[in-house]
């Protein structure tokens, strides 16, 4: 004769159908916590789902959803003939976990078991990454977007509609590593012919913008521990990548000339690589001397170190043809050169690339196969339409002019607002400018007191691993209007008077 289940307590049980969370879950819950409790012993009997369903007020298929649920995760028992009785079988432990956390919520709320990281990640959290959410800008003066309400959205929105009803279903599958090869040979003809960058579309990889370039490259050629030389100040989002691939950073001063190679040889000669921004120094502006480059080049020659060239904004330039890129000079393939779209066209674009020496590629696609196999295809294929059908070049020059427009002004009114405070230099190229502060005057304190006021001037100390022998504050001009910036100017220099 077969054992009948124990008759227990049922708990009281009340459903709020207001609520967003289904009643069956509702139920599932309520029974789950009373079993794990220990109200519902092992096997006590349930009502039927029609019993149970007429006592609550609700559909029949409200309480056999959660039955069944808790059947299929073991809390429950269903037989036929027996009913439904809790499981007499379940682990002592699920138990024990439950009364464990009680007593640990009751005892102390605030407790938090600490968990085990990448030991990388806390250094992680000084770099000094703008923080945005989501939706937000940066302010007039905030740096590292270009001009966004000039940007052809119409004919964006056409090539990547096109795309997606003409050559989605094509290119559905898996797609090669490197990335789109019609956009490659398009990239390859445009660097060549403007920043006299020597490669093939064989030696070239999509990435998403620059910093996935700086990742890949990162995590590709360096082992945790070894030293990079890094500008200082540098980029940030070059400190992240480093640091991110377990890299010992060593920073190296920056002067007129830009990077101080022999600086660098008398601190690590050793080092495995070199991060620079040779045509458009990142925060300073400089652009590095040809003297210095063929040092650099040099240095990685001799020692077998490889060089990361950024060269990120270099497209805008105002005044004659862009400079070569560091890259072209190099005849024993030490450098590595990146390039990106989202300083270009927009940031949530994501694309950017990473050329190259042939012996890198093979080590380059191994991991980026486990990785993430390949950037999405869409708006590659629109990217080799916007750069194959022109709208790049004019989209280019149009913004030329419009950033050489920007800088003018910003120079004049700091100097008229702000002369007897800030040095400024006009750069030759990019979105952004310096101004330098006096001796002794704190940038981080400026800043500060720019934030009370709202606007976002960053201290180019933020930049700096070092102490820097003057202070400064970093202009990016080229979310702002013509018609704003005078009246913004006015604001900062009300607010830096307490300086």
């Amino acid at each position: 004769m077969p054992r009948r289940a124990l008759p227990g307590k049922r708990p009281e049980i009340k459903l709020d159908a207001t609520l967003p969370v289904p009643l069956y879950k509702q139920l599932y819950e309520r029974l789950r916590t009373a079993i794990l409790s220990g109200l519902l012993e092992r096997g006590a009997r349930l009502p039927s789902t029609r019993a149970l369903a007429s006592e609550l007020g609700v559909a029949r298929m409200t309480v056999a959803l959660a039955y069944q649920q808790l059947v299929l995760e073991g809390y429950l028992e269903s037989k036929v003939g027996q009913g439904t009785v809790v499981a007499r079988s379940l682990p002592a432990a699920l138990f024990s976990a439950e009364i464990d956390s009680k007593q640990e919520a009751q005892t102390d709320a605030s407790k938090t078991i600490p968990i085990q990281v990448a030991p990388y990640l806390p250094r992680l959290k000084d770099v000094p990454w703008p923080s945005r959410g989501e939706g937000q800008t940066g302010g007039p003066f905030a740096g590292g977007e270009p001009g966004l309400e000039l940007f052809p959205y119409k004919v964006w929105a056409r090539l990547i509609a096109r795309r997606a009803r003409q050559s989605m279903h094509e290119y559905a599958h898996y797609q090669p590593p490197a990335g789109y090869f019609p956009l490659r040979e398009a990239i390859a003809a445009h660097i060549g012919v403007t920043r006299g960058v020597r490669c093939t579309p064989e030696h070239i990889m999509i990435t998403a913008g620059s910093q996935g370039a700086l990742d890949l490259a990162a995590r590709t050629l360096l082992s945790a521990g070894e030293a990079v030389w890094l500008e200082n100040p540098g980029y940030f989002g070059a400190r992240g990548a480093l640091l991110a691939a377990g890299a010992r950073l060593v920073p190296v001063p920056v002067d007129e000339q830009g990077l101080m190679v022999e600086v660098g040889r008398k601190r690590c000669p050793d080092a495995r690589l070199a991060f620079t921004t040779p045509s458009h120094q990142f925060p300073t502006g400089v652009t590095m001397s040809l003297a210095r480059r063929m040092l650099l080049l040099d240095w990685a020659r001799n020692t077998g170190a490889w060089i990361l060239e950024d060269d990120y904004d270099s497209e805008f330039r105002f005044s004659g043809r862009p400079l070569e890129a560091l890259q072209g000079l190099d005849n024993e393939g030490r450098v590595l050169y990146i390039g990106t779209f989202s300083k270009v066209l927009f940031p949530a674009l994501r694309l950017g690339y990473l050329v190259a020496p042939a012996e890198l590629i093979e080590p380059l696609l191994l991991l980026r196969r486990s990785l993430d196999m390949h950037l999405p295809m869409l708006e590659q294929m629109a990217l080799f339409d916007f750069l194959h059908e022109g709208h790049y070049a004019r989209h280019l020059r149009r913004m030329r002019h419009h950033y050489q427009e920007l800088r003018d002004l910003l120079q004049r009114e700091l100097q008229a607002q702000l002369g007897d405070l800030l040095e400024v230099r006009a750069p030759d190229a990019g979105m952004h400018l310096v101004g330098w502060l006096p001796l002794g005057k704190d940038d981080r304190r400026a800043s500060q007191l720019a934030a009370r006021a709202h606007i976002q001037v960053l201290p180019i100390s933020t930049y700096s691993l070092e102490p820097l022998a003057r202070g400064g504050l970093v202009f990016g001009y080229a979310g702002t209007s013509q018609e704003t910036l005078p009246r913004e100017v006015k604001r900062l220099r009300a607010a830096l008077a307490l300086l």
